[in-house]
């Protein structure tokens, strides 16, 4: 498994493009932007896109795939239900932070839980559910690594001040579903560095 990170879109997301050397195939976790530079790169290395996740429905981890589904309908794009109301807030949401509307909102009709099977090659994909920065935050563990989005960040937590956000839901989700992971897992966040699961026990005071 081989694992390239970007920094994409107006907040610089982490987007994280998983490639899997066998089959493949290639999963992009959260298009912050450029999509096009990264499928160029994926098409030149020969990866076939299997899928796109998103951990959140928040505007800077979606809106590269707006251009996604414009030229690539083809191309599933996947996130929980419960962040479907953040897409039609994409304009509202961007003039929060100053960043310039886009002309199209980002239609998803593909939705996923924790009870969703997913894989890329022979590696299983788990889908951790993890609300609390947003009411349908998603993580994803797979081969030791696990993409948390904006819940969990290196020492730090996902903000809650937004209209769906909620500190004590956000606290008892990485409780619940991130803490129990093994020791050594990798947590690669929606913004900023990568930390570990031992890391974030031993020195987030956020969940002490």
């Amino acid at each position: 498994m081989e694992l390239t990170i970007k920094q994409t879109g107006p907040l610089d997301v982490n987007t994280y493009i998983l490639k899997d050397n066998q089959s493949k195939e290639a999963v992009i976790i959260d298009v912050g932007g450029s999509f096009e530079t990264i499928k160029k790169e994926l098409d030149e290395q020969g990866y076939k896109i299997k899928y796109i996740l998103n951990t959140h429905g928040h505007f800077d981890h979606v809106l590269g795939e707006v251009e996604v589904q414009q030229k690539y309908p083809d191309i599933p794009i996947y996130m929980h239900k419960d962040d479907l109301s953040h897409l039609s807030r994409i304009k509202e949401e961007m003039g929060w932070f100053g960043c310039v509307n886009v002309p199209d909102t980002l239609k998803i009709n593909s939705f996923i839980d924790e009870n969703t099977t997913l894989s890329i090659g022979t590696f299983p994909i788990k889908v951790l559910y993890t609300p609390g920065h947003s009411k349908g935050s998603l993580s994803y563990y797979v081969d030791g690594k696990v993409f948390t989005g904006d819940a969990l960040f290196y020492r730090s937590i996902g903000r809650t001040d937004f209209y769906d956000g909620d500190y004590d839901t956000l606290i008892h989700s990485i409780k619940t579903n991130l803490l129990p992971l093994p020791d050594d897992t990798v947590v690669y966040p929606g913004h900023g560095p990568s930390s570990t699961i031992k890391n974030e026990k031993t020195y987030n005071t956020y969940i002490k």
